[in-house]
């Protein structure tokens, strides 16, 4: 998963559900050195209790926002969905250096 693009995410997810293996991922995914530079993460732990979807949540740089429910896919297809917009950016970025 391509992260630097990311400027926050939120991650909200029941750690006993069967979202919590896939946003557990997300939030290993994004390396310590890019926490270190300004990517805001929030997560937050929800309970079976509150009615609360689980929710990862990312805003780019470019102020893009994308979020999807954790729990209706599996990390490969959570990566490939939030790279889609990142490969755009990092496109956009080559053609400037140029």
């Amino acid at each position: 998963m391509i992260t630097k693009y990311f400027s926050k995410v939120i991650v909200r997810f029941n750690p006993f559900g069967k979202e919590a293996k896939v946003a557990r991922l997300v939030l290993a995914a994004i390396p310590p050195t890019q926490r270190n530079m300004g990517t805001q993460i929030q997560s937050e732990i929800i309970s079976d209790y509150n009615k609360v979807k689980p929710l990862v949540k990312v805003t780019y740089k470019d102020k893009k926002e994308m979020e999807v429910d954790p729990s209706n896919m599996n990390f490969q297809e959570l990566a490939n969905h939030f790279d889609r917009h990142s490969k755009q950016l990092d496109l956009k970025h080559m053609l400037e250096m140029h």
